[in-house]
């Protein structure tokens, strides 16, 4: 159960904060988040990290990159949730986005999560018997992070088979007429696959869930409409956008946005219904 906090005393582009594995993972809450990047990662077990409005199950070998400051919280599933971890930042802390993407959270699933799991025990094993010093523990946090952006940039070719087969027609319904959009089991069905297995498409070429997707593309559908359209009354544009009840509505629409849907006009100088 090794960790390690606070592994280099030097301001460096990237450092390693701490780093564990086989670790008996406990409930966690943060309400502002995390100041460094994230990741976590199950080893054994099971557990259930909540942020973005979304519960997402790591099982064995999945991981999770979170964001700076994510409100989050995770507990674990099974009687005994065994996890490995890192957290990283350093002076380059705000161009990392660029690597990871805007996201609030990266979901890497087991086939790939082989690596970071591989990366972690190395890592360790090498600090243990003193073959790293600062900068190279500075190194080995660009090798996570590049590889990192090598997934990412994978993930986000639209001529990748399985988003083609799966995510594209689901996409495409959904911005179509997001009003109609079935629920979740319903599109699963469409393309004959699990629903499980449809949110694990989207969450890794999307960064979100099937739901979360439909709900954040009503929001910006909206909006286009608050803006665009005055006349139009917010129950009427809440209809339009695919809800059916208005309170709804504005509740998720506060949520995502941090402002009801009338104040939205008024920030943007529009005087609507």
């Amino acid at each position: 159960m090794p960790i390690y906090f606070k592994l280099s005393m030097q301001e460096l582009p990237l450092t390693i904060d701490s780093i564990g594995n086989r670790w008996s993972q406990e409930s966690i809450t943060r309400t502002k988040g995390f100041p460094l990047y994230h990741w976590l990662q199950t080893e054994s077990g099971q557990g259930t990290v909540t942020l973005a409005g979304e519960d997402i199950t790591l099982n064995p070998g999945e991981g999770i990159l979170i964001a700076p400051h994510t409100p989050h919280r995770y507990r674990n599933n099974t009687k005994c949730w065994m996890t490995a971890f890192l957290t990283f930042g350093g002076t380059l802390a705000n161009d990392i986005r660029k690597i990871c993407g805007e996201s609030a959270y990266l979901f890497i699933d087991a086939e790939e999560g082989q690596y970071f799991q591989d990366w972690i025990d190395r890592t360790l094993l090498s600090y243990q018997e003193n073959r790293l010093n600062d900068l190279g523990l500075s190194v080995q946090c660009y090798e996570f992070l590049m590889h990192f952006s090598g997934i990412c940039r994978k993930h986000s070719q639209t001529e990748h088979p399985l988003y083609r087969q799966y995510v594209a027609p689901i996409i495409e319904k959904i911005e179509t007429d997001p009003a109609a959009v079935p629920d979740v089991d319903s599109l699963a069905h469409e393309v004959h696959v699990s629903p499980q297995y449809l949110t694990r498409l989207f969450r890794r070429f999307t960064g979100y869930s099937v739901q979360n997707y439909i709900m954040r593309f009503r929001i910006n559908r909206a909006k286009e409409l608050l803006i665009g359209k005055p006349y139009l009354k917010v129950q009427s544009i809440s209809h339009m956008s695919g809800f059916h009840d208005v309170s709804h509505f504005i509740s998720v629409f506060r949520r995502l946005t941090g402002t009801t849907p009338k104040q939205f006009r008024k920030n943007y100088g529009v005087n609507g219904g």
